[in-house]
Formats: structure tokens, C-alpha cells, sequence
């Protein structure tokens, strides 16, 4: 019987040399850790060609867990980061994956065995660890300076090399970052070359502290605002248009007395409003504005754009949280599967009417998440959007199944999303029993009309339980790949991408 993060505080733990993952639902399928560190020159390109405009890195982050959990059990966002890169070059692709070994892993790989307990909650950990880095860098990307930065929402950034993957350490901008932790998903506006980013939780475990930075084209911190959230809610993204910053507050709490009762981080609480924070980019916290609506959820966005004070903002929605299995409500009440759902959903709201709340309107009722943008559209007013659906015709994946984790795993098509149409253009299909991870949009050129280009992705494939790297030409997705690489192993479940252009990291470089 495994122990549950509820009893942590309460039952001791044991370990032996070689723990095994234990045999329940979180380290099974497509989500059971592999640990594999290596490298693949040359994969098999099993159909068509891999286009010649394509010279760069596309790295994938996977949590994938190193030890087995010290509490028994444990959720997917707890794992350790791994970095999955595809270096293509003259239709190519050579593969490499590493640990990201953070101060956490080391650690634990000193002790071989697990030292850290329940995610977000260091009231959990061995006392051997009280006081180091429990982030784990297993989120997302970014590069920005002429770095490569590896992401989790409750920690510092740590920089790996782009090249070889060797973590560097973590990064606090030459000491100007002030906050303790960092957002997965900043902003870069590519006419400038600035990154927007913020941390929540910015003072420690539990705090209703904001910072909110801007960063130059180098990388050095320009501005610089703290604020406090109304409360202390969840905040994984945020959106930036072309004058004003967005911070979404969403209602699943965080509370200093559970945690240390050995309880989850976050809980879903129905009882609490959304709000949007509101400011200009380089305004001050006096210059915030809260902007409230009935409680809704969102992972990510789309993008966000102004027209003077009319700011608009793009997203995934649901009216309740869409991982009930990890962040169950806080009154012990089911929460309405329906309800978990994100669809493709627009909010209007005026800065000079805080009063009035915001407004939404549901533009597509598909199941969809992951969704993106043409990086050169980031920031300002975009017309293409894609993301990963679920496909109805496909229920061979239990894709009605009320467990959230299983449903993302359904996650088996991606649309192109015509925003001003409003109506969804073409989609891939990669085929039946097939999900997709995260798919990335890579623009054709520098020049290339908006959301020309090409997705790539890694696609599961459940009868074999192996993965394809899978290109396809966003000028028609139905007309399915240019390239299918085939891989001689699992991938685990990734969570966000990044592409690195050849001629980007040789610029850096110099």
C-alpha cells in the first residue's frame, strides 16, 4: 500500500538499495520514467525527407523521474528534468538526452535514493536536505542572452549549454534577479528583442508576492515591479501584448498550514473569483488594475494584443481545474469532469473599466491545449494560432475517461486556428492509437507569412509503445507529414519544446 502525500508528515519512510517505481497509474505507460542518458547519431527517416531549411535544435523537456518517490507516490509535475534535443542539419537528425542536474538531483544521486517528498512542499523532504534547491527544472525553455535556460515555475532558471547539455547552474541574471522563483512561460517580443517574465511565490512557500521583470536583448534586467496577488492562487502563465502585462490568478490555493500538515501545494477552490492583473508594461504596482470573473482555469495561451485600452487575450479555458487527480477541490466535493475541459476561448476587458470584469466568448469546443503562436506574432496582434486537440473519432484512448492525466494523453490532433475567421483551417491526424506531446511551429523564414512553416512534434505511438519525430507542412496539415523519424525507444510524456535556429545559437556564440 503506497503512503500518501496526505500522510507524509505522519508515517516514516523507508528505503533499500534499487527501489522499484511502484506499480500504480502515475509511473505507468507513457508517463514510466525511462532515465535513459545518451546519444543517437543519425535516426532512421522512415518516410518522406526532412526538409533542407531546416538547420537548428528542437529540445523537449520531460519530467522523468529519477529515484523512486520518497512518500510511495507522486505526481507527473514532480519529476526530474530531462532534455530531449533533435540536432537537424541537411535533413539529418542526430538525438541526445541529459539529465538537467540540478542541486536537487545531485543530491539525491549522492544517496542514491529519493530525499525530496511532495511536490512543492519541502515539510515532506528528509531532513538530511532542509534548505537546498528542491526545483527541478523540468518545465520548459527559453533563450534569451545568449543562454539556454531550463524552467520550473518554483524555481531559479538553471542554464545548460545548448550544445552539449551540460547544466551550468542556475542563473539570477548577475545577481539582478530578486525573486526566488521564475515563471515557465516568459515573453519575447522579437521587434525588440525584450523578455517579459515574472515569478509568484516570489518570497518563499506560500506568499502572495509578484516580481515582474523586464529583460534587454542581452539578457540584463531593465525593470523591475513587485506586487501581491489577491491571494495566493495558481499563476503557471501570463500574457503580454503590445502595451500592457496580464497576470492570471486562478483558483487553486496554496496554503502554509496544509503544507506543513504534510498536505498538496495547490487545492481547488471553487469559492474563489479569477482575476487578471492588469498593468503596463513598464508601469509600476500602482499601476495595476484586478480585473474579476467566476472561477475558470487555463495551463497556457495563445497570445494577447491591444487596441489602445481594449486588451484581448487568447487561451485554453475550462470552468474547473483539469487535473483533479493532482489537485483535488479543497471541500472534498468531485469535481464535474465536463467542467475540466479547455476550449479554444477569447477574453475582452477594458483597463479603464476595472468594474466591469471581463468578458468571454468560447470560439471552439474542442478539447485543446498546448497552444501557440508564430514567435514573430508574440506580443502583438496575431491572426494563426495552433494546438493540440483530441480528435473525437479516436476512442480507442478512453478519451471520455475523467482522469485528466489519461485524457492529456488523448491529446491525438493538432489544429491550425484562424482567429479572425474564427474557425478552425486544417489539422493533423497522426492516425489511430497515436497521441501527440507538444507540438512547436517553426516559421518558414524570416520573411514567411504569418504561421507559414512547418510543426514538428514527437507522436506516440501506443502499439508499439515507440516514438516518431513527425514534420508537417503548416500549408495544408492534411496532407500529413513531410518526415516521419522514427525513434528506437520511449520518449515519456514532454511537456513544452523550444527550436533553436543554427544561425541564432551562431550569433550568440560570437
Amino acid at each position: 500500500m503506497s503512503t500518501t502525500v496526505e500522510q507524509a508528515a505522519v508515517f516514516p519512510v523507508t528505503h533499500r538499495p534499487g527501489l522499484p517505481f511502484p506499480d500504480v497509474p502515475r509511473f505507468q505507460g507513457w508517463i514510466r520514467p525511462t532515465r535513459i542518458e545518451g546519444d543517437i547519431f543519425d535516426l532512421e527517416v522512415v518516410q518522406g525527407s526532412v526538409p533542407r531549411e531546416l538547420n537548428g535544435r528542437f529540445y523537449t523537456m520531460a519530467a522523468d523521474t529519477q529515484f523512486s518517490p520518497r512518500l510511495g507516490d507522486d505526481v507527473f509535475f514532480n519529476g526530474d528534468g530531462m532534455i530531449r534535443m533533435f540536432t537537424i542539419a541537411d535533413g539529418h537528425v542526430d538525438y541526445r538526452s541529459r539529465y538537467v542536474m540540478t542541486e536537487k538531483l545531485r543530491a539525491e544521486r549522492s544517496a542514491r535514493r529519493a530525499l525530496f517528498g511532495a511536490y512543492r512542499n519541502p515539510f515532506t523532504d528528509d531532513p538530511s536536505v532542509a534548505g537546498v534547491n528542491r526545483g527541478n527544472a523540468n518545465t520548459a525553455f527559453v533563450f534569451s542572452g545568449g543562454k539556454l535556460l531550463t524552467l520550473k515555475e518554483d524555481a531559479r532558471p538553471v542554464a545548460v549549454d545548448p550544445v552539449t547539455l551540460e547544466t551550468q547552474g542556475e542563473w539570477a541574471f548577475n545577481g539582478k534577479l530578486t525573486s526566488k522563483t521564475f515563471t515557465a512561460h516568459p515573453k519575447i517580443d522579437q521587434r525588440t528583442g525584450e523578455m517579459f517574465f515574472f515569478g509568484y511565490e516570489a518570497k518563499g512557500l506560500a506568499t502572495r508576492d509578484i516580481a515582474y521583470y523586464v529583460a534587454g536583448r542581452d539578457g540584463q534586467i531593465t525593470h523591475e515591479v513587485w506586487l501581491q496577488a489577491p491571494y495566493v492562487g495558481f499563476m503557471h502563465d501570463f500574457v503580454v501584448s503590445d502595451d500592457y502585462v496580464i497576470f492570471t490568478v486562478f483558483p487553486a490555493t496554496a496554503d502554509l498550514d496544509r503544507l506543513k500538515a504534510g498536505g498538496q501545494h495547490w487545492r481547488w477552490d471553487p469559492k474563489c473569483d479569477t482575476y487578471l492583473g492588469v498593468m503596463p508594461r513598464r508601469g509600476t504596482a500602482a499601476n495595476v488594475r484586478w480585473f474579476t470573473g467566476p472561477p475558470r482555469w487555463a495551463y497556457h495561451f495563445f497570445n494577447s494584443s491591444n487596441d489602445g485600452t481594449t486588451i484581448t487575450i487568447d487561451a485554453c479555458v475550462g470552468e474547473a481545474i483539469s487535473a483533479p487527480c493532482f489537485y483535488p477541490d479543497t471541500y472534498g466535493s468531485p469535481i464535474d469532469p465536463p467542467k475540466t475541459v479547455t476550449r479554444i476561448t477569447r477574453w475582452t476587458l477594458d483597463y479603464n473599466n476595472p468594474d466591469a470584469g471581463f468578458q468571454e466568448h468560447i470560439l471552439d469546443n474542442n478539447y485543446a491545449d498546448y497552444p501557440s503562436v508564430d514567435p514573430r506574432k508574440q506580443t502583438a496582434r496575431h491572426r494563426v494560432g495552433f494546438a493540440a486537440i483530441v480528435h473525437p473519432h479516436d476512442g480507442e484512448l478512453d478519451l471520455d475517461s475523467s482522469d485528466s492525466n489519461l485524457r492529456a494523453m488523448g491529446l491525438n490532433a493538432v489544429i491550425r486556428y484562424d482567429f479572425v475567421e474564427n474557425r478552425v483551417v486544417s489539422r493533423f491526424v497522426p492516425g489511430r492509437q497515436s497521441s501527440i506531446q507538444e507540438p512547436l511551429f517553426i516559421p518558414r523564414g524570416p520573411d514567411a507569412p504569418e504561421g507559414d512553416g512547418w510543426l514538428i512534434m514527437l507522436v506516440d505511438r501506443w502499439n508499439t509503445m515507440l516514438n516518431d519525430l513527425v514534420i508537417v507542412d503548416t500549408a495544408d496539415l492534411g496532407a500529413g507529414p513531410v518526415a516521419t523519424v522514427s525513434l528506437p525507444m520511449r520518449l515519456p510524456t514532454g511537456v513544452h519544446t523550444l527550436w533553436l535556429d543554427n544561425a541564432e545559437l551562431t550569433k550568440a556564440s560570437r
